[in-house]
């Protein structure tokens, strides 16, 4: 093989950091995929995948979708991911490593080709991708395949350069420096410290719009500074881990930042830390003809798939967040083409009452905004899943997507599973015989209304969104 760098150290840390992501979407799985593809859920898989060819969403739930075959899944991934984080998945040789990680990337392919809305995110084919990839790189006792860690590397640059050029491309305030002004306010999720970041000085935000555009244009292309650079492309990596860390404190990005973190540490070498702490790298035996045989295939592979990717790299038209092909080997990434400058949240209510004057019950959120007396929460890297649709729901005037009535539906029919995704249920004995959905525009408070009121939100009505009748009639209306 080509003496690219060394690389155990690298390996042992990023496997490790990646097992843990796989373990916390597979509990993302396990808390949510039923309730939003389960038999009874939002929108079942099993409907999905009878109307469409296997080569069009391959998985396993092709052969079983019912909530045991889901739950089953979910639980195994759980586990495979725990051998990932103690290691105990590269213990036992090459050929056990490549089992591991091999049925990790198949049972998370199966949730996301299965998924669909719900799992529409980019950072579903970026851990897709990241974990295929991690199926090569051998076990704890052989010395880590260099190319496949430098394809790492071309996995982060699309992830960081697709990023900075639909920004550029995209939102021309990104151009103009101002898409901070509203950024923190508008994004899917706050978290606590948002309404922090917003009140920072307008100097500051456009600062940090230079920023974005240092890090996601230029750092990417030292991340392949060879020997004897490779300080350059550590150097790289550690500005891009600050960067996303910078992104962790300030949103819910779920586990975005966190995965990109893990694929920046591909950029170091081991012999940067040599004798650091009394470091050496442990005696390894070299990679096998077969395994080197696979690696050059893997190699192949990755070129040819990834004119898909650069191709729409360098166009104009440039597309965000794309898989080529069903298995998502190769993909194209990029975050925030645009920004919303008003924030619209749709706030869902309740009542068993029939008269003219019924007291309406709001449901709660565990993560999007709903009473503007709650501290925005921290969920990242766990993925709320539904809340980050409802933020997307919100956009329109109107529904528009095919999820949100079955979604009330669910809460009429009093379906726990569906309930589970809450943080209140204001009917947790029976459900609503009515629900209506109520559309505000939300705004963080100042800073003397956050004194005077203790409020991290003001709102205002705009309109109403929707309207269902009780459970009998299932009589609905879209104002």
């Amino acid at each position: 093989m080509l003496d690219l760098g060394d690389y155990w150290l690298v390996r042992f840390c990023f496997r490790r950091a990646l097992g843990l992501v796989y373990l916390v979407a597979f509990l993302v799985a396990v808390n949510q995929y039923p309730a939003l593809h389960g038999e009874d859920g939002i929108l079942p898989a099993a409907d999905f995948l009878d109307r469409v060819a296997v080569r069009d969403a391959p998985g396993l739930f092709q052969l079983d979708a019912s909530d045991r075959a889901l739950k089953v899944c979910a639980w195994a991934g759980v586990g495979l991911s725990t051998l990932a984080v103690t290691g105990l998945a590269d213990a036992f040789g090459t050929p056990f490593s490549m089992v591991v990680w091999g049925a990790l990337w198949l049972l998370y392919l199966s949730f996301v080709n299965a998924g669909r809305t719900f799992y529409g995110f980019g950072w579903e084919s970026l851990l897709l991708e990241t974990g295929f990839l991690a199926v090569f790189l051998g076990g704890m006792h052989t010395a880590p395949p260099d190319i496949v860690v430098w394809l790492l590397r071309w996995v982060l640059f699309r992830v960081m350069f697709g990023a900075g050029l639909i920004k550029l491309r995209g939102d021309p305030c990104w151009r103009d420096f101002t898409c901070m002004f509203y950024h923190y306010e508008t994004q899917p999720m706050p978290n606590p410290l948002s309404w922090s970041f917003d009140k920072l000085p307008k100097p500051l935000h456009r600062a940090s719009i230079g920023v974005h555009h240092v890090i996601e244009l230029v750092v990417p292309f030292f991340y392949f500074a060879p020997r004897p650079f490779a300080w350059v492309a550590a150097l790289a990596g550690l500005l891009t881990i600050v960067y996303q860390a910078w992104l962790m404190v300030s949103g819910n990005f779920a586990w975005l930042n966190a995965l990109t973190i893990v694929l920046a540490l591909s950029t170091f070498d081991d012999a940067l830390f040599e004798g650091l702490g009394g470091f050496t790298t442990p005696a390894t035996v070299p990679v096998g003809t077969p395994h080197q045989v696979v690696i050059y295939g893997l190699l192949l592979l990755v070129v040819v798939l990834s004119y898909w990717p650069v191709r729409n790299l360098i166009s104009s038209s440039q597309s965000m967040n794309r898989s080529f092909d069903p298995l998502h080997l190769v993909n194209t990434y990029g975050a925030f083409g645009s920004i919303t400058r008003e924030r619209y949240e749709l706030v869902i209510e309740g009542t068993r009452d029939e008269g003219e004057d019924p007291e309406w019950r709001t449901y709660e959120f565990k993560g999007k905004p709903t009473d503007p007396g709650k501290r925005p929460p921290q969920w990242a890297p766990y993925h709320l899943r539904l809340d980050w649709q409802l933020w997307f729901a919100a956009m329109s005037a109107r529904p528009r997507r095919e999820w949100f009535p079955r979604f009330v539906e669910k809460l009429l029919d009093g379906n726990d599973q569906v309930e589970s995704l809450l943080a209140h249920d204001p009917f947790p004995d029976e459900p609503p015989s009515r629900i209506r959905v109520r559309r505000y525009r939300y705004e963080f408070t100042s800073r003397a209304e956050k004194r005077e009121t203790g409020d991290w939100w003001r709102r205002e009505f705009v309109n109403e969104y929707y309207d269902t009748a009780s459970r009998g009639t299932r009589r609905s209306r879209v104002f």
